[in-house]
């Protein structure tokens, strides 16, 4: 956007001889008197003029995010930033005395008209305030040359009634662009925003709109004494990380800023549209409205830029600036300054302090070497991010705070690993910086590996030591398939799932003992998500207690027993007759064969 303003600036200054004012430094005095006595005409040369200038406002969503009035703190924003631009003297002297640029109709040159009124008020003030003071001056003259003490009086009176109505006009504009100069729109604002009564009625609103008004005026007399266009972009970043009504109010207040055709705001969200989405769908005071939250935002949002995906060499120049920022143990070893050895005391003999210096000599080489080999092998593996001969940098996400939290983590892994392989054994720095990356990106699936690692080892089925992990996965994937819905919201957490698959399977196949080794020196994965896998499994593998077991099933014989059993124990049954259902029971007829019985074996 620079850049195009400079090209702008270039071509328009070819075809036309007048400069841009400036409105620092000697031109101040000349800005002020125009602020006073000359009033803006928009004329048909300023709407032709291509050359702008943008003015950047940071306003960052999250400073605000803990108040009820988070669009309120965008106002405010909006209104400091330009303060600061400009300066708090003229933007005061503008709301007391400015007035608002007027249209003119056909083609006029002149843009400047001269504020006639304001002109015949200071000279009546000042005509006045001199009547006044003459008349003051005249009374104190007669009463020293011994006149009439009626004339004198009269005189004095007159004289003081003059100087004081025209001294306290002058004062009230005095004290007006004073109290505007030190009472800011940001602190009008904020104490809007304390009265709880006055800030749930619609006045609040308006109080509000009269100031971005005014602002949008102050620009406008700005854009014609400045003679270019002028463009407020504002960068509003961290909004997705409020409170969805905090999000709807400042999308309101944005929808608000940008209901005038002509205001000269620029507007750059800096979101996350699957979590901005979210959020308007959830807000209470949006149903209706954002039921679905992509076709509002495809509403408010004129021009969506999506940031597209990372070339090689951009994604390479960001991992080698990474790393280049890091400068915590690579060069230690050549700063770290030497204690100084300690004076022996009186009572100490000479063999004491030679045997004492000599250990601390020795401790100070070892712990040198120490640091030099961890400085080798943690410049080793932080040269495998960014060698474009190694395929580990297509694995590393287009993202720079993924970059960062990557080559932040390497350092600390590789020395766990030195601490842990005292002989500098073990995984190669090369292995280290891709089980970072590994962790960073696919935490749920390398947990549920890990886990399943676990599991089968507590229950005595350990795979060998050469196995590979991959292998792991793949026999409990169908298992992870199931447990999708209880893991939902780890598993967003994960990258490309045919990344993970090359990754694993054939760039970087870590083995069973490779990764125990590594896990514990990783300290870039939850381990949290590890436990609750665990429980999940756990559960799953509960089997409900099976039913008890009817009597009959257990002695058919004793039933059978009991079925022809004498007449005795067949009470309440005629002699030589039996139950029907008994005969059904141990005869079921097949009534698709004719009603024959069946028999049951």
């Amino acid at each position: 956007m620079q850049q195009e303003a400079a090209q702008r600036e270039a071509e328009e200054l070819e075809h036309v001889q007048w400069r841009p004012r400036p409105v620092q430094g000697w031109a101040f005095p000349k800005l002020l008197w125009y602020l006073v006595f000359l009033r803006p005409i928009i004329t048909e040369v300023h709407l032709r003029r291509k050359n702008v200038k943008f003015l950047f406002i940071r306003f960052s969503a999250w400073q605000y995010a803990g108040t009820d009035k988070l669009w309120a703190g965008l106002v405010t924003t909006l209104c400091e930033g330009i303060r600061h631009q400009y300066g708090a003297l003229p933007f005061s002297v503008y709301s007391v005395l400015g007035t608002k640029a007027a249209t003119t109709q056909g083609f006029r040159q002149r843009e400047w008209q001269c504020r006639h009124r304001v002109c015949l008020a200071l000279l009546a003030l000042l005509a006045v305030l001199s009547l006044g003071v003459g008349l003051l001056y005249l009374s104190v003259g007669a009463r020293s040359l011994s006149h009439r003490a009626t004339n004198s009086s009269l005189l004095r009176v007159f004289g003081g009634a003059a100087t004081t109505l025209s001294g306290s006009g002058l004062l009230m504009a005095v004290y007006s662009v004073g109290k505007h100069l030190f009472v800011s729109q940001r602190k009008k604002i904020e104490r809007l925003v304390s009265r709880e009564k006055f800030g749930s009625q619609l006045g609040f609103m308006c109080e509000v709109k009269k100031e971005v008004e005014l602002l949008t005026d102050f620009l406008c007399f700005l854009e014609i004494y400045q003679r270019r266009r002028l463009r407020v972009v504002l960068e509003v970043t961290g909004l997705d990380t409020c409170y969805p009504e905090r999000v709807v109010g400042v999308l309101n207040a944005i929808n608000t800023l940008l209901s005038d055709s002509h205001a000269p705001f620029i507007f750059i969200l800096v979101v996350d549209p699957s979590i901005l989405a979210a959020c308007l769908e959830s807000a209470g005071s949006m149903k209706g409205t954002a039921d679905n939250g992509y076709l509002f935002l495809n509403r408010t949002v004129t021009l969506p830029f999506s940031v597209p995906i990372m070339g090689r060499r951009t994604k390479l120049q960001f991992l080698h600036d990474a790393v280049q920022s890091r400068d915590d143990l690579l060069y230690r070893e050549m700063t770290r300054k030497l204690r100084p050895l300690g004076g022996a005391g009186a009572r100490g003999g000479e063999g004491a302090q030679l045997l004492e210096v000599q250990t601390q000599a020795g401790g100070e080489r070892e712990q040198s070497r120490i640091d030099a080999e961890a400085a080798r092998r943690i410049r080793e593996a932080l040269f495998c991010l960014h060698d474009e001969r190694d395929c580990l940098y297509e694995y590393v996400p287009d993202n720079v705070v993924s970059m960062r939290r990557i080559v932040n983590t390497v350092p600390i892994t590789v020395r766990l690993l030195q601490q842990q392989q005292g002989d500098f054994g073990g995984p190669s720095p090369r292995q280290a910086v891709a089980w970072v990356v590994l962790a960073n990106q696919w935490p749920c699936r390398l947990s549920w590996a890990l886990q399943c690692l676990e599991d089968r080892q507590q229950a005595g089925g350990a795979p060998e030591a050469r196995a590979r992990l991959w292998d792991v996965f793949s026999d409990h994937s169908r298992e992870l398939h199931t447990m999708t819905k209880p893991l939902q919201n780890v598993l967003d957490l994960d990258g490309d799932p045919e990344l993970f698959e090359r990754f694993l399977g054939a760039d970087f196949p870590f083995t069973v003992a490779e990764a125990q080794s590594l896990l514990r020196c990783t300290v870039n994965l939850d381990h949290s998500i590890r436990r609750r896998m665990g429980l999940i499994r756990a559960v799953s593998a509960l089997k409900p207690p099976s039913p008890p077991k009817s009597p009959a099933r257990d002695s058919p014989h004793a039933a059978n027993g009991a079925n022809h059993a004498p007449g005795p124990a067949r009470a309440g049954h005629p002699a030589g007759h039996s139950p029907v259902h008994a005969s059904e029971a141990h005869h079921p007829r097949d009534w698709a064969q004719g009603g024959k019985p069946r028999p049951m074996a």
